[in-house]
Formats: C-alpha cells, structure tokens, sequence
C-alpha cells in the first residue's frame, strides 16, 4: 500500500488538541488564516502527498539517483513532481508575501513536509532546506543578493543546498579547511570539498543555491573562523560556477536523493552574514532543519504503522489467544496481542509527537509574529529546549519503530515486496544528519539546561503540569482535566516533580565533574522526551473525552499503551542518572 495522508488526525490535533485556528487568528500578521483557510490548505496538501508525491516512493527507490561525469539524473517522476510542488505554491507558505510568498502560518509548513516525509523521503530531501535557507538569506544576506536569490528560493523555483562538513570533519565544523579569497570587486573566490550535500547536484530545478561554510585568509582556527557564502550553479547572466559533483555516495537508503561529493574550484561567491559569524547565520537554517528532522521520524513511523496496520488486518497467523479452539481459520494478525503491542505503541509516538511538533511550529509562529514581547520569549524558550528533544526522540523512534513495524510483516518484511525495509533504511539517516543525536543530547543539557542550573527547563516543566496556575490559553498550559484523565495527569505529576528534583542535585555534580554531563546527556534528554510524550497525551486524553463513543475507540488503545510500554522507560532512565550522580 502507499501511503496516505491521516487528514482527520491531523484536523483533531490542530482543532480540538492544541485550537491552533484561535491562536493563529489572535496574531494580526496570521489573522486571515482563518478555518476554512487553514483547512483548504490542509486538504490540498493531502492531495498532492497522496496523488503525485506518494506513487513515486518505490519506484525512487529502485531506480535511484544517476551520476554521469558531472551530473546528476533523478528517478522518473521526480523533476515534474518537483515542477508542479513549486508552481503550485507550496515551498513558499510560510514566506512572506513581499518575497513572492504566501504569509501562510509556518505550521502548515511543518505539517506539508511531516506528509512529504512520510510520502516519499527521498524527494522530500531536495525541497526540505528551502524554509531554512530563505530566512538565512532574508536575515542576513545584502541588499543585492536577496535581490537576486531571495524570491526565487521563497517560491521554491530555484533549491538550495546547506555545505557545511568536509572529508576530515564531520560533526567538528571548527576544522573545515575550504578557503574564500578576497577579490577586488567584493566577491570571494572559494576552494575546497563538501561532502554530505544532499541536492548537491540534480535535475529538479534549473538552479541550485549553495550556502557555504569557508575561512579568510586571516581567520582564526576553529567555529569562529568560519564565514557563509553564496555561491550558486548558474550565476545571473547564465554561465556555471567552478562548482563540480565529483561523485554521489552509495547509501544504506534515500536513494532518490543524490548525497554529493562538491568541489569549489576558485568558485565565485558572495558573503552572507558578517565576517567570521557564518555558524550564526546558517543556525537560522540548522535550527529549522531539526524540526522538520523531527518531523521526519513522525512520518517515517506513521508510514510504517499504516504499512504494517493494513498488513495485520489481511494476514491470518496462527490461533490468537482466548479464541475458541472450534475455530478451525487462523486469526489475523491484528488479534494477537505481541502485534497489538507493537502497533499500539507506535500510533502512542505518532500521536504523541504530532502534538509535541505541532506545538513548537506553532511556538515558532508566536516568536516570529507576537506583539508581545514576554510572549515571544515564552515560545522562543520552548524551541529552544524543545526542539533537539523532538529531533532525537522522534528520530529514534522512526528507526526503531519502523524495524518493529517490519516484524509485523515476518519475513515478508524482510523482502522489498511490502516496502517496509525501505522505510527502516531510509529512516536510519534522519538519527545522524542536522547534528546527531548525541549532539542534540550534549545540546540540551550542557548548553540549554546546565548553564541557568536547570532554572528555564524547570519552569517549563511546571507550566506543563495540570496542577500550575491559570494562565492564559495559549497552547502550552494545560485546560482542566477531566476524572478520567486522572491516570494521566498523575503520571505527569511525577515526572515533573521527580525531573525538576533531579535538576539541581545534577547541575551541582556536573560542575564537580566535567565529562559528567557528556556521560548522561542521552538518558536525561529521554527522561524529558518521556514527559512532553506524557503532557502530550494528557491533551489528547482530554479533547478526545470530549469525541462521540464510537470516535473515542482510536485514541484509547495508543493511550494504554503508553502508560503500559513506553512510561515505564521514565523512571529507568532517572536511575541510570542518578546512579552516575553517587
């Protein structure tokens, strides 16, 4: 089966869950981003993903991206599907109006490539840094080149590239060596290799925008350094940069989307940005590429659930347990409660990760567009501490997940005939690139959470708790709780009080002990996951109480099994910190 798009689940998450329509329309710059708006969008969004995206996961797959002397050919399909998703409008939603896009809430956008993601992740790749390099530029960028570049990347006719790491660096993006050369008219010259350019080279648009990581010649060593650059594959009066593909990589999976190998050869390019500062300005990028990575795994897991959902309904195994030993047909699949188990608990991260990613896209709409600046604060706060929590956990869940979900299929998941391996090797990438998961771990703690001791996350936390004050609604406290969420709300009571307990005491040891935090860094940035999981399905519980009978069913087996196979993990993960604290 192909994928196709959960529009219901999505409508009850931003409707009933989170009323993101009331938020939205509380900001005078998204105050015409009304229902009927927001749901057309919606609607046509899903359209597209199912129709022209979807179809084209498989055979993108199979047939892969071509490297011929230079070029790069994509898999049928892809340049037309390519063509009519820019022309149709949607890489330029949530880009402002006067750069040719549409003033749209970035939530939508989120949404769009959670869909696009789960559709087809290698195609997705191509469009997926178009957002992050269209605020690098409109921020940073001069006068004259977002003149030249800043329309046609807001409209998605011209895609763009993030070349960050080299063969020697990886991760460590202080010891890249490609250099920039001054020249007398105020244009650079760059010399060097990128490797990992996903978009590198391709066939999809008749343009592609490199952003470039580079030294002065009199730049220090080291992240400070590094200046940004521009440099495209076509300049404006047509002719090619020294910009060449010497090869594209042969990778476990996204093999629709050409992984490049770029060699700058004295290529003319532009600064962006101030001298020295290119890590500042291309965080404007990184930093909305780790929500849509987070929004990657919720779609890769929902692409498999829906895969090995289906698959379980029509396989018949064995006989279930309690059924009648009369029974002379085996029973499907979906009866037996190891598969039950597996599926439920996935559809608890689908879930739970849709509210959590649909909150902070909204939180990057209220930075972005809230008169008031507390409030602004408020959600640039929650971004902050959210976001690598969202890109670890979801990512690792898309993996792992997934490989459950393929052993719903026996070893029929094994074969590509289901489609359910390619989803666990396409899936495996979303862990590692946009800063691995360990850096999201070392991120939170060493760099968001320890140097304040705790105090932000810790008022987070309480504002997540049922049992803080009143405050306004405004998607992140928490409305009255019904008794049957009693269950909930309760464990949500507990993580909170027993994280925030663990904050000082931590924070205290990890100034004693310097490569502590480092040793810790995975299992407290889960413990945190594991609450916002919790938080999340204490909203759900409550606006899906509110759901006729016969609707309520979708959301109680995910529920149980979140309070019985995934909370648990919780109070292991504090052991294991606190056992390091002694």
């Amino acid at each position: 089966m192909t994928y196709q798009t959960p529009i219901d689940d999505i409508n009850f998450i931003l409707w009933q869950v989170l009323g993101a329509p009331q938020q939205l329309q509380a900001l005078p710059a998204l105050a015409e981003a009304d229902d009927d708006l927001l749901r057309q969008v919606l609607t046509e969004a899903g359209k597209f993903v199912d129709d022209v995206v979807a179809p084209l996961h498989r055979s993108g797959d199979e047939v892969g991206c071509r490297f011929d002397q230079g070029q790069v050919t994509t898999p049928p399909g892809f340049r037309d599907a390519y063509q009519a998703f820019w022309q149709a409008g949607w890489p330029a939603l949530a880009c402002a109006p006067e750069d040719g896009g549409q003033g749209l809430p970035g939530v939508l956008e989120a949404v769009l490539y959670e869909l696009l993601s789960a559709a087809n992740h290698g195609w997705t790749m191509a469009p997926g840094l178009l957002h992050g390099a269209y605020e690098c530029l409109k921020h940073h960028a001069t006068e004259e080149l977002k003149a030249q570049y800043l329309e046609k990347i807001a409209t998605g006719e011209w895609l763009a590239t993030m070349c960050l790491t080299e063969p020697h660096a990886g991760s460590d993006l202080g010891l890249a060596r490609t250099k920039a050369t001054p020249q007398a008219d105020g244009s650079y010259r760059l010399s060097g290799t990128k490797i990992f350019i996903s978009g590198g080279e391709h066939d999809l648009s008749d343009n592609i925008v490199h952003l470039v990581l580079a030294r002065l010649p009199d730049a220090p060593p080291g992240p400070k350094g590094l200046s940004l650059f521009l440099c495209p594959k076509f300049y404006p009066d047509g002719s090619r940069s020294a910009v060449v593909c010497e090869r594209i990589e042969e990778k476990m999976g996204l093999h629709g989307s050409a992984t490049c190998v770029l060699r700058f050869d004295d290529a003319t390019s532009w600064m962006v940005g101030e001298p020295g500062r290119g890590l500042n300005a291309m965080f404007v990028m990184m930093n909305a590429a780790r929500l849509h990575v987070a929004l990657q795994g919720i779609g890769l897991l929902d692409a498999a659930w829906q895969k090995a959902h289906a698959y379980a309904q029509e396989r018949r195994q064995m006989r279930a347990p309690g059924r009648a030993k009369s029974s002379l047909e085996p029973s499907l699949i979906i009866e037996h409660p190891a598969m039950r188990r597996i599926l439920d608990t996935q559809r608890a991260w689908i879930d739970g990760g849709r509210v959590l990613a649909y909150t902070t896209a909204l939180e990057l709409d209220m930075a972005k567009h809230h008169v008031d600046a507390p409030r602004r604060q408020q959600a640039e706060r929650w971004c902050a501490l959210v976001t690598p929590v969202l890109k670890s956990a979801w990512t690792a869940q898309a993996f792992n997940g997934a490989s459950d979900c393929l052993q719903v299929f026996g070893g029929h998941g094994y074969v590509r005939e289901w489609g359910i391996e390619q989803i666990v090797r396409d899936a495996r990438v979303a862990m590692i690139y946009e800063g691995t998961n360990e850096i999201q771990a070392i991120d939170l703690l060493v760099r968001k959470v320890l140097p304040d001791g705790g105090i932000a996350l810790a008022d987070l936390l309480q504002q997540l708790c049922p049992t803080a004050p009143d405050t306004p609604a405004d998607g992140l406290t928490m409305p009255a709780i019904a008794p049957t969420q009693m269950q909930l709300e309760s464990q949500l009571q507990t993580q909170v009080a027993d994280l925030s307990a663990l904050l000082p005491p931590l924070a205290s040891a990890c100034a004693q002990d310097p490569e502590l935090a480092y040793w810790v860094a995975d299992d407290f940035l889960r413990a945190v996951a594991l609450t916002l999981l919790t938080w999340a399905w204490t909203r759900l519980d409550h606006a899906s109480a509110a759901l006729p009978d016969a609707q309520q069913a979708r959301w109680h087996a995910p529920a149980a099994a979140l309070r019985h196979w995934v909370l648990p993990e919780f109070a292991m993960r504090l052991c294991i910190i606190k056992a390091r604290l002694v």
